[in-house]
């Protein structure tokens, strides 16, 4: 670290170690996240229990989030990392075993895999982002450095369950299981390019401490912020397999949309750091989300797959541009040796969120249909479009 700020001095090496951790840690919960479902499905448990499944993904993170944030703010990067490489690790190994048993404990093996792999990878990313925002040294090498941090996740979701779908064809789920586990391993290879840093004093922990955090000028209004630009990732993600089934497309068709999607968010994440020294975080996150609201309105009157996918592009362009400026903005309101904490806290919003609003979003659009639903979180979103003006640097 250097000596006046401990900042890295190699920039690249480091961001280059932080985003293949991510890769390895997000990537093996991504793996797992879609094989365990379906071999769920395929010994014959209901729907039900996979949506349960699927929720456990979210549910360790809400529970774990302060912690591993304090947690990061007290070790740094290598401590947690190890830890967060533990969890899936365990967690992949619980899978493997419950490919061995057909009984009433495979249900609590496939759960358990699913609480710590994903406690493992929101650990991960948590350590990831606060070393990540530390490594910076202004503003708007902050918002570069986001910026190739966001791309992991897209990657990872491609990396984990494009692999383990091959794995599991070619050679079953227990052998998907054990490819998985090994990607976590890459994550501990890789944290030799993150330098060391000393303890920090520990901090005032408990719900007092995250409710200061919550009261800091600026923290309420961003969190919402969030809020409403993450639900519109999640009712994308739903509703366009509802409203592409409505209209008789294929599921090829279908993936494809969603496909246009991930394409676009990776690109315009790519482009942010050539165009960081022009771009304002408020204004941003302002435009992004008065885009996101023009294109939920006219997602439902698309007439045919190519001018969904011309939305979901579209969208992809003004979410994809949002987390940078979202992280960035966080690192400039929250006390340096609070950075993990307020992470863990912005975590803990979206994970709550992800696992309560797709059952919200299944009951709105069983009876109002996807249609309805894309303009009223369209409309949402951008009546709360003018709090991003206020998002000031504190």
């Amino acid at each position: 670290m250097t000596e006046a700020a401990g900042r890295p001095r190699h920039l690249g090496r480091v961001l280059l170690a932080l985003v293949v951790g991510q890769v390895a840690l997000h990537g093996a919960m991504a793996g797992l996240r879609m094989a365990a479902p379906l071999q769920a499905l395929r010994e014959g448990y209901s729907e039900w229990m996979v949506g349960v499944l699927m929720a456990l993904f979210a549910a360790a993170p809400v529970l774990l989030a302060l912690q591993s944030g304090r947690m990061v703010d007290r070790h740094g990067y290598h401590r947690p990392l190890r830890l967060a490489v533990a969890f899936c690790l365990c967690g992949m190994g619980l899978a493997v075993l419950s490919t061995l048993d057909g009984g009433a404990l495979h249900v609590a093996l496939m759960c358990g895999a699913a609480l710590l792999t994903g406690a493992g990878a929101n650990l991960g990313m948590i350590t990831v982002q606060r070393t990540a925002g530390l490594a910076a040294q202004d503003s708007t090498e902050r918002v570069r450095v986001f910026s190739w941090i966001g791309i992991a996740p897209s990657f990872a979701n491609v990396v984990g369950p494009v692999t383990a779908g091959f794995v599991i064809d070619a050679s079953g789920f227990r052998a998907a299981y054990l490819l998985l586990g090994l990607l976590p391993l890459l994550a501990l290879v890789a944290s030799r390019g993150v330098p060391a840093e000393p303890a920090a004093v520990p901090q005032r922990g408990g719900a007092s401490s995250a409710l200061e955090l919550f009261a800091t000028p600026g923290m309420r209004r961003l969190l919402f912020v969030n809020w409403l630009l993450s639900m519109c990732w999640d009712v994308h993600a739903f509703a366009v397999p509802v409203l592409g089934h409505e209209r008789g497309f294929s599921a090829t068709t279908i993936g494809l949309v969603l496909g246009s999607f991930t394409l676009s968010v990776s690109g315009v994440r790519l482009l942010i750091p050539l165009l960081a020294h022009r771009l304002r975080e408020a204004t941003v996150v302002r435009s992004a989300m008065l885009g996101t609201a023009v294109v939920f309105a006219l997602y439902p009157l698309a007439p045919n797959p190519a001018a969904m996918a011309a939305c979901a592009l579209a969208l992809g362009v003004t979410l994809g541009a949002v987390q940078p400026m979202i992280l960035s903005t966080l690192h400039h309101m929250t006390p340096p040796q609070r950075h993990g904490e307020a992470l863990a806290l912005r975590s803990l919003t979206i994970n709550a969120s992800s696992t309560l609003m797709p059952l919200l979003f299944g009951a709105a659009g069983a009876t109002l249909g996807a249609a309805v639903l894309f303009w009223m979180v369209g409309g949402a979103v951008g009546a709360g479009s003018w709090l991003a003006r206020r998002l000031v640097r504190t």
